[in-house]
């Protein structure tokens, strides 16, 4: 039996996160970590049955604790020490935010403004998708967690780029996500009164933090337009490519299943039919499907829950990965 230990334990993935755990067979919680919610027992804070005592990060030794999730917000202070702190004392870390998603150093403080705060850690860092990168995450004690919008990005893209069908370097991705992507910190933007029967884009262009990793993984220049959608959970991702003349639907169909037809948590529709959201909502899975509108153009819509697959649900596959289980443990399949 593994003990791991979830340091921000009272945000949406960090519930999240809770709830696979509970079900998983190999592991027991060793602790939960809140800030305003420290002292008092789960069950006291949401509607789970636990008597899981929240801590203080300062109450935590991780000595002993096999894996550590930090489930913390992008630019958390904290998050370095305790990264630092773990590793120090034995333990594997997946790490949700995405300070050590962008691999090159040059490229974070381009697409940062400022040198990354822990180079050494950088270094040793796997980005941590596993239809990607499984053999490398297996050997990682540092694994930077997928982001949600680059999951529905990276994996429709990359059996195009290794297959060579693509004729233009340039693609669109046209997203959606549900609100819980902006976490469960209070904002002016994703109180029910600005979301309920509205629909937005944000950050569209160059400037999205989660562009870097996108290119990254796939080696192509993205246009990137993220929106926010009036429901809770899960992400749409429109994407729009130029081909080489000779792909069809055939083509289209042999690439992606010599890609993804291992995959446990990878679906890739036929041809002409496209996902929806309540397709992988609550689930483990991406769900992806294409469409030829002419000659060299083709439209691939890929769905992910952004807080399972997208998050909570990528991270216990990787810590299965890490700790030697069954990658499909505590998982359901669809």
């Amino acid at each position: 039996m593994a003990r791991v230990g979830i340091y921000g334990a009272t945000g949406y993935t960090g519930i999240e996160l809770l709830k696979l755990l509970f079900r998983h067979p190999e592991v027991e919680i060793a602790f939960a970590t809140a800030r305003s919610a420290a002292g008092q027992r789960l069950s006291e804070v949401f509607p789970i049955v636990s008597d899981l005592r929240l801590v203080a990060v300062e109450e935590v030794d991780p000595t002993g604790v096999d894996l550590v999730f930090t489930c913390l917000p992008h630019n958390t202070p904290e998050l370095i020490p305790i990264v630092q702190r773990s590793l120090a004392a034995g333990a594997k870390v997946i790490d949700f935010s995405d300070t050590f998603r962008i691999t090159d150093p040059d490229t974070y403080t381009a697409r940062r403004g400022k040198p990354h705060p822990a180079p050494e850690l950088l270094a040793i860092a796997v980005y941590g998708l596993p239809e990607l990168h499984r053999e490398r995450i297996r050997q990682g004690r540092l694994v930077a967690n997928t982001g949600c919008y680059p999951l529905t990005a990276i994996l429709p893209l990359v059996p195009l780029v290794r297959a060579n069908l693509l004729a233009d370097p340039t693609v669109i991705v046209d997203s959606k996500s549900g609100v819980s992507g902006a976490g469960r910190s209070l904002s002016l933007k994703t109180h029910f009164g600005e979301t309920h029967e509205t629909f937005s884009a944000y950050n569209v262009g160059r400037v999205h933090r989660h562009l870097a990793e996108m290119e990254q993984e796939t080696g192509l220049h993205i246009i990137f337009a993220p929106h926010l959608l009036p429901v809770f959970r899960g992400i749409l991702s429109t994407i729009y490519v130029n081909l080489k003349p000779d792909v069809d639907d055939t083509t289209l169909a042999a690439v992606y299943a010599d890609a993804y037809s291992t995959e446990p948590f990878v679906h890739v529709l036929p041809a002409g039919r496209l996902p929806e959201l309540r397709h992988v909502q609550h689930t483990n899975h991406v769900v992806i499907g294409y469409q030829m509108v002419e000659p060299g153009r083709a439209i691939v819509v890929a769905v992910v829950d952004n807080l399972v697959k997208g998050a909570s649900g990528q991270a216990v596959q990787n810590m299965n990965l890490m700790l030697g289980f069954p990658e499909t443990t505590g998982l359901p399949l669809m």
